[in-house]
């Protein structure tokens, strides 16, 4: 037994990878102990026994009780509650329990298959402890008298084997064998012929016995009466009677046939006549529990339903009825009903598995369901067809037997179809045929397949120069069509490129809702426009983005007042305009120029005479800034004209500036010098004159003190002074002196006395270095001197020395005395 198990678990296992997987097949024996060991059914599947729990592996019945259990740890199927064979399959041969071994991600199953064997637990039982027969003593030998059979639960070898008789006795012995369709039947057999006047009565017992190990017995007492002589017999007109419930004919009892339908009427004739003519019937009392359904009429033989029957409970039933007349003599017939099956069970679908929900990206052939359907009915009432309703993406499998998977048949998408529900419908083939719907919700779990979507291609936004820090002037928005984690999204500044840094520190984005801001002021004259490129991330695994390019707007305000750039306004004094008296009314004078830093409508400038000399001599354009004669010029207008222009913009509140200009009338151009020197002298300012008299004033009077102060501390040297210090004679002072007032250079009340010391060529006093080219370092004496007194014409200044045309000349009315020292 077991090398034949093993070679049935290796065929099951090298099936498996066989389009239609063959069953693990296996045996155990009926009332097992609960825990004992049935086979390692994950080393026969080829799984490792940390696969059964890593996979929830479990076993699923068709009828949801779970008589084995499987050990996770070790891959053992094992039993989990007591086995009785009789009560799971009653006399069926052989008793196999089905059922699935399910392993769920992804969900696989193995089909079990466990034959349980019969033991003989059960002894043969007669349904009636004792029987009486009366036997007339006129019967002849070979009689037989219908006996009913002991029943034994168990099957096969277990199954009855033989009848006795105990004590055994010389006028009978038992016959057993089998008749139509393999019923079988017990009779006792009248070996010698009785006397009722040797013996009224004989008692026996008749024992079963089974062909088990060891054997079982059942025994029930025969008691027999010699009745005295009756020469007929009941005779039935046939000794068995075979009737079928037909489906279709009213006339004939159908399955669900109403109570009191009459089946068959049993008939016996008794050639005798009166009392013992007289026959009753009667069911046998080891009929069973099956002819609860039947009643007989004592009188007239008929049978009838007490209730209807039920091809599913009782495909047939077997009916003993006894003819009995009124001398007590007895036949004994055999009533057989076949119960002819009508459609009146719809199919039934038991769900073994079902997975749900399953992820969108699950490949091709995925197992969703698997189920099993059955008919209770039998032939084309129990022929069953499943069909899926119209569906693109799910379809049914044949599986095993009457076994079908709810498999996957094309890529799904969660973002289209985020549920499916499906109708399965089981259908016999019955006339009318029965159906059954099952409805599988299978929802569909995301994955992280779609990435963050902006509402929009790109993004404006503006903001006005000058704005106040951490201003909100938009938000992005993004939407993903996942859900949960996979669909939460973030945002974030992002570079153009990977290996750059996030532009553009002046900007923010919220993280959470994609709200845009501006963290410090802007100016919209260094900076018009800012471009981002702004990151959507989900949170999945990997998580996805998108970017989308944010492009924000300075709006100029007006924050800058009109530049003057013509004329100048830096040079002073301001240039004039030259027009001739001549000219006529709408005369070019000059032009206006100026520029605004600000841009659009804040830049738009207009100019305007803001005031000027005489007011109605000028006209300017307020667009143009030309600043023109409005009329002729006359003799009578002033020579100098001056204008102040208003340059103005058009922003809210404008911002000015002013342009201050001046214009010269001339008769002739070959004027315009003096007219030039006279304005210059004019512009000068009364305060800058007044300042540079006082300077003057100041500087004579320093001047005057020193030289008074030179002077004097001289005439005190002067007495001081020893004999040959006198650089010239008086005698030739006085010729020089004349000499020099002849070429008209001083005059002869000056006289010069000149002292140096040494060093005095390096003075600060260098314009005198023409004439006084070299300076002895001591008193000169009148008899000659060093090389270098060489050097220093000797004599006085004469004149020529003196005069204008020799660079740093001195004129009579600078000095008086010089002096250095």
């Amino acid at each position: 037994m077991a090398i034949a198990r093993q070679v049935l678990c290796l065929s099951a296992f090298l099936s498996l990878a066989h389009a239609g997987p063959e069953p693990l097949r296996y045996s155990v024996a009926e009332e097992g102990v609960s825990g004992s060991v049935v086979a390692n059914v994950a080393a026969d599947a080829g799984l490792a026994p940390a696969q059964l729990s890593a996979r929830s592996a479990r076993l699923a019945s068709e009828d949801g009780r779970q008589r084995l259990g499987l050990e996770r740890g070790t891959g053992r199927l094992v039993v989990a509650e007591r086995l009785d064979r009789e009560e799971l399959c009653g006399e069926s041969a052989p008793c196999t329990l089905p059922f699935e071994l399910l392993l769920s991600d992804p969900l696989q199953f193995f089909r079990v298959e466990v034959a349980v064997e019969d033991i003989n637990d059960h002894s043969p039982v007669f349904p009636e402890e004792r029987v009486t027969f009366k036997i007339l003593e006129t019967s002849n030998p070979g009689s037989r008298f219908p006996l009913e059979g002991a029943r034994d639960l168990d099957v096969g070898s277990n199954s009855i084997q033989a009848y006795s008789i105990a004590p055994a006795n010389e006028y009978f012995s038992v016959s057993f064998g089998s008749r139509i369709k393999g019923k079988k039947y017990v009779e006792l057999v009248l070996e010698k012929p009785l006397d009722r006047e040797e013996q009224s009565e004989l008692d026996f017992s008749v024992i079963a016995v089974d062909g088990g190990s060891p054997p079982r017995s059942g025994t029930t007492q025969i008691h027999i009466v010699v009745l005295d002589v009756n020469d007929n017999a009941p005779i039935f007109t046939q000794e068995l009677y075979v009737v079928q419930v037909l489906e279709l004919y009213v006339v004939q009892v159908l399955e669900n046939a109403p109570e009191g339908s009459v089946v068959l009427s049993v008939v016996a004739t008794d050639r005798d006549v009166g009392v013992n003519g007289d026959i009753s019937y009667e069911f046998s009392q080891g009929v069973g529990q099956s002819n609860s359904a039947f009643t007989i009429d004592p009188k007239s033989g008929e049978i009838k339903l007490r209730k209807p029957l039920d091809f599913e409970a009782a495909k047939n039933h077997e009916l003993s009825v006894r003819a009995t007349d009124g001398g007590g003599l007895s036949a004994m017939c055999k009533v057989l009903v076949e119960v002819v099956d009508v459609n009146d069970n719809a199919p039934e679908l038991v769900v073994s598995s079902f997975s749900s929900p399953i992820p969108e990206n699950a490949l091709p052939g995925t197992v969703v369901a698997l189920f099993t359907v059955r008919d209770r009915d039998a032939g084309a009432n129990g022929k069953i067809s499943c069909a899926l309703e119209d569906q693109l993406w799910f379809s049914l499998r044949p599986a095993y037997k009457n076994y079908y998977e709810l498999v996957t048949v094309s890529a799904l998408d969660r973002e289209e179809t985020a549920r499916h529900i499906l109708t399965v419908t089981a259908a016999d083939a019955g006339s009318p045929p029965l159906t059954t719907t099952q409805t599988f919700t299978v929802d569909i779990s995301d994955i992280n397949d779609n990435a963050p979507v902006f509402n929009q291609t790109s993004y404006t936004m503006y903001v006005r120069e000058n704005n106040v820090p951490t201003v909100l002037v938009g938000a992005v928005s993004a939407s993903d069509a996942d859900v949960g984690p996979n669909a939460k999204v973030t945002y974030s500044l992002a570079p153009a490129h990977p290996a750059e840094r996030p532009p553009c520190s002046c900007i923010s984005v919220n993280s959470e809702n994609g709200h845009v801001f501006v963290l410090q002021p802007l100016d919209y004259e260094q900076l018009k426009q800012i471009e981002v490129l702004v990151s959507a991330s989900d949170a999945g695994s990997p998580p996805l983005s998108a970017n989308v390019t944010v492009r924000l707007v300075v709006v100029d305000e007006n924050d800058n007042a009109p530049l003057v750039l013509h004329p100048s306004q830096e040079s002073s004094p301001l240039s004039s305009e030259l027009v001739p008296i001549s000219a006529e009314a709408g005369y070019l004078v000059t032009k206006v120029v100026a520029v605004d830093a600000d841009s659009g409508q804040n830049s738009w400038l207009s100019y305007h005479l803001l005031r000027a000399t005489d007011p109605g001599l000028f006209a300017v354009g307020a667009q143009s800034g030309e600043v023109r004669l409005r009329r002729p010029v006359t003799e009578r207008d002033a020579v100098k004209q001056k204008l102040v222009i208003l340059v103005r913009d058009n922003g809210q509140p404008p911002l000015s500036a002013t342009a201050a200009l001046s214009a010269v009338l001339l008769k002739d151009f070959s004027d315009m010098r003096l007219p030039q020197s006279s304005l210059a002298t004019e512009d000068e300012g009364g305060s800058l004159t007044i300042y540079l008299i006082i300077s003057l004033v100041f500087v004579s009077l320093l001047f005057l003190v020193s030289m008074a102060a030179f002077i004097a501390l001289k005439v005190c040297k002067r007495k001081e002074l020893k004999g040959g210090h006198v650089l010239y004679g008086a005698s030739d002072l006085q010729s020089g002196l004349a000499d020099m007032g002849a070429a008209g250079t001083l005059p002869h009340a000056y006289c010069y006395e000149i002292s140096l010391t040494t060093g005095s060529g390096n003075s600060e006093f260098k314009f005198l270095k023409p004439i006084l080219p070299s300076l002895p370092p001591q008193h000169c004496t009148t008899g000659g001197g060093t090389d270098d007194e060489q050097d220093f014409p000797r004599g006085p200044i004469t004149g020529e020395d003196m005069a204008p045309d020799n660079p740093g000349t001195l004129s009579a009315g600078q000095f008086n005395s010089l002096s250095f020292n």
